[in-house]
């Protein structure tokens, strides 16, 4: 990434990223964009949990983290680098590396020439920035591979890695195919990969919840 662009960024944890314009104004990421959706199946999710006696907001905490553990070691491992993993228990290690290692099962039939790993960017013309956890080639062609270790890929995921390949667009990368992996924490989860389309609505969805974000912001002032 160029060196201009880089100034735009600035990180405040592995698992957050501030983004900023070249003129130093702070823009909204696309997970936070994407906050605006209507999620009525979370509400009942949540419910559940509570009705078993767990904190929803403590699970969230903890699948995140194993996902953030998880993302790292593969950008560790795309890079050649050693994962330090010191701020994680032995659990959230354990099922990272299960991912880890449902990510090295796809990769055996994938040969991936990374050109950007876990690389923040900014788009200057749509006013958002995004993190792409992997662009390569693959298996000859450019490729924009979106890590999840959901347990599922859900409608959302479409709609956030469309913003990911227009943010790619921005910045001179043509992209040939976009692929979600899911990429289980447990050993029977295996793996999932989805082609996502491009050419459709998905991304005027965005550009929709991009819109009721800022206008939310406005009337918070």
């Amino acid at each position: 990434m160029a060196e201009g662009v880089k100034e735009q960024i600035s990180k405040s944890t592995r698992a957050h990223t501030t983004y900023k314009l070249k003129d130093g104004t702070r823009v909204p990421g696309v997970t936070t964009i994407l906050g605006v959706l209507n999620k009525p199946a979370l509400v009942k999710w949540a419910n559940n949990l509570g009705l078993q006696g767990i904190d929803s907001s403590k699970y969230v905490d903890e699948k995140a983290a194993i996902g953030t553990l998880a993302h790292q070691m593969i950008a560790d491992y795309l890079r050649g680098e050693k994962t330090d993993t010191n701020e994680y228990s032995k659990v959230q290690i354990d099922q990272a590396e299960n991912a880890v290692l449902s990510f090295l099962e796809w990769e055996k039939a994938h040969h991936i020439e990374p050109l950007l790993i876990e690389e923040p960017l900014v788009s200057e013309v749509h006013r958002f920035g995004g993190t792409i956890d992997c662009l390569g080639k693959i298996n000859g062609e450019l490729c924009l591979v979106d890590f999840k270790t959901s347990k599922g890929i859900f409608a959302e995921m479409l709609i956030q890695v469309v913003a990911y390949e227009h943010l790619l667009s921005e910045h001179e990368y043509a992209v040939d195919q976009v692929i979600i992996l899911r990429i289980g924490r447990t050993e029977d989860e295996g793996f999932e990969e989805q082609r996502v389309n491009t050419l459709t609505n998905r991304w005027l969805i965005f550009e929709h919840c991009l819109e009721i974000h800022r206008l939310q912001k406005e009337v918070k002032k």
